[in-house]
């Protein structure tokens, strides 16, 4: 367990995010070394060599490994929910919450099919964050405790993080998020969510709009923008992506809200996002417009849009293929076949 006790204030983030380590040079190497040497022709595997390297990058060694994969959703509860921005109720939070816990939601069984551990935490679902069209989400101890449990959720003996959320209202919060950050139309970052539509999703859009013309004098950088206008689950999953970076965990990031979390990272130090890949295009449009101003690919897309890291975890069967590809192919030595004609 990554300890945050030290983080008192947003600044302390900042502090943290300035001594994050970068690449591991000497596995990235190692990686490179080896693919060129396995029976197949440069780069015939696409992206499966790029994930290969990349985990292994990350985890700082090669060989890459994947036999400890965990999932963690964060679950939170936003005040924006009394001006009609979603389809369902907000006590659905804590519903699904009790069902992640009795292994009825999706990402049960995906995490039970690819052998992912599963840990779900709520974040003081009692409690709803204020509604941030009239007042800052959080204060800065709230918003710093919520990046702290987040830190503190992540178990170093991990060997990649799968993380997804799940707050009734969260799409709108990162709708505001990807528009404080940004900017364009509002329109542009607001999308049906759980099934509004009509009415209800123009109503979804002055909401989104209202809220970075409260706190737009506010909105100094990521960190001030998650707390004005963020979750307690969407800051605990900025500071699980921190406390992961620290303990050389690769990250997968599922969905639209989650991205957003992870975005404000993003604004406040460039490739503070790096060792992270998006699992997924969401169906919700905000996605997509918010990986062209990270520049993510995500590594499918099949018309999701449920959050709870379902994307995230069944991302992890491509993940599991690269690395039986770089670890098990023979090379060309090895397998007694002649490699590339020199010219």
């Amino acid at each position: 367990m990554v300890t945050g006790a030290a983080i008192r204030t947003l600044d302390d983030v900042r502090g943290l995010l300035k001594d994050i380590p970068g690449a591991d040079e000497t596995a990235a190497q190692a990686a490179a070394e080896r693919e060129l040497r396995l029976t197949k022709p440069e780069g015939a595997l696409g992206r499966l060599e790029e994930l290969s390297a990349w985990l292994a990058t990350w985890q700082g060694r090669h060989p890459p490994v994947l036999e400890s994969p965990k999932t963690i959703v964060f679950a939170g509860s936003h005040g924006v929910t009394d001006r009609g921005v979603s389809a369902f109720p907000a006590e659905v939070t804590l519903q699904m919450v009790a069902n992640f816990e009795a292994g009825g939601a999706a990402v049960n069984q995906l995490c039970r099919t690819f052998g992912a551990g599963l840990a779900v935490v709520p974040m003081d679902l009692e409690r709803p964050t204020r509604d941030f069209t009239n007042e800052p989400a959080m204060s800065e101890t709230e918003c710093a405790e919520a990046i702290t449990a987040g830190m503190e959720a992540v178990d170093g003996n991990i060997d990649v993080l799968c993380l997804g959320e799940m707050g009734i209202g969260n799409t709108t919060s990162a709708a505001a998020v990807c528009h404080a950050l940004f900017g364009g139309g509002a329109a542009l970052w607001t999308g049906p969510g759980t099934g509004v539509e009509d009415e209800a999703l123009e109503n979804k859009i002055q909401v989104v709009a209202e809220s970075k013309a409260v706190h737009d004098s506010d909105l100094t950088d990521g960190l001030e923008v998650l707390r004005c206008l963020g979750g307690r689950e969407l800051a605990a999953i900025a500071g699980a992506v921190i406390a992961a970076r620290r303990e050389r965990v690769p990250v997968l990031l599922d969905g639209y809200a989650c991205t957003a979390a992870a975005a404000v990272l993003e604004a406040c130090m460039s490739g503070a996002l790096d060792h992270c890949v998006v699992a997924h295009a969401s169906a919700e449009p905000g996605h997509r417009l918010l990986l062209e101003k990270l520049g993510k690919a995500p590594l499918f897309d099949l018309g999701m849009r449920l959050g709870e890291a379902s994307g995230a975890v069944l991302a992890l069967a491509v993940l599991k293929a690269a690395v039986a590809c770089h670890t098990g192919m023979a090379t060309f030595g090895e397998a007694g076949i002649s490699g590339r004609s020199s010219p």
